[in-house]
């Protein structure tokens, strides 16, 4: 099947991807772009995943954030693995979107595996006791509490929050992207928000 060029063109833009990669979705999908850019997504995050499991993010950039009412600020700690791509324009922005991200949300943790456990079994307590209060049966409490606790986990962990920019995408799989598109391992090393 022939791949129309414009479709391919806007799936490039959209993607950062390369003509070959494009190509072969946008075939997979049978020319919905929609579904080349899932299939995509999926073939970067596996890209991501390999990238991050055998290289090292030694060099980076320390991005700052202030608001405008001077009363919240952020510093994050962005890690990529070369001084090049830490001066890449696309890597100073993700920091600087992180840094919204943290001003905006003010996420405890950078993932689920940073919370204290004493912290996630007092948060199940309080489910347990919600959900014998509402009447719920005990066979599908551990169920709703894992449901619970992937909502809490949204909240409180920064690579778990839905990106304010485009909610339909973590922060984790927007750096995913961004790792399939650079080509580096790229990580949040430490992040704090200060507040008045």
């Amino acid at each position: 099947m022939a791949v129309d060029t414009k479709l391919l063109t806007q799936l490039r833009q959209l993607t950062g991807a390369g003509v070959v990669d494009c190509q072969a979705a946008l075939q997979e999908a049978n020319s919905d772009l929609d579904k080349a850019i899932e299939i995509l997504r999926k073939k970067g995050a596996i890209k991501a995943a390999k990238k991050a499991a055998t290289r090292t993010a030694g060099e980076g950039i320390i991005e700052s954030y202030i608001h405008n009412n001077g009363k919240v600020g952020v510093l994050v700690k962005l890690l990529a693995e070369t001084d090049f791509v830490a001066r890449n324009q696309e890597f100073k922005e993700l920091a600087h979107d992180l840094a919204l991200q943290i001003a905006a949300t003010n996420p405890s943790y950078l993932r689920p595996e940073d919370i204290p456990k004493k912290e996630i079994e007092t948060e199940k307590e309080i489910y347990r006791a919600q959900l014998k209060n509402e009447g719920k049966p005990k066979a599908a409490w551990d169920k709703i509490i894992a449901g619970k606790l992937a909502k809490y986990y949204q909240q409180v962990c920064l690579l778990q929050q839905p990106f304010i920019k485009d909610d339909k995408l973590t922060i984790e799989q927007l750096i995913a992207q961004k790792i399939a598109k650079i080509g580096e391992k790229i990580e949040v090393a430490e992040f704090t928000r200060y507040q008045i």
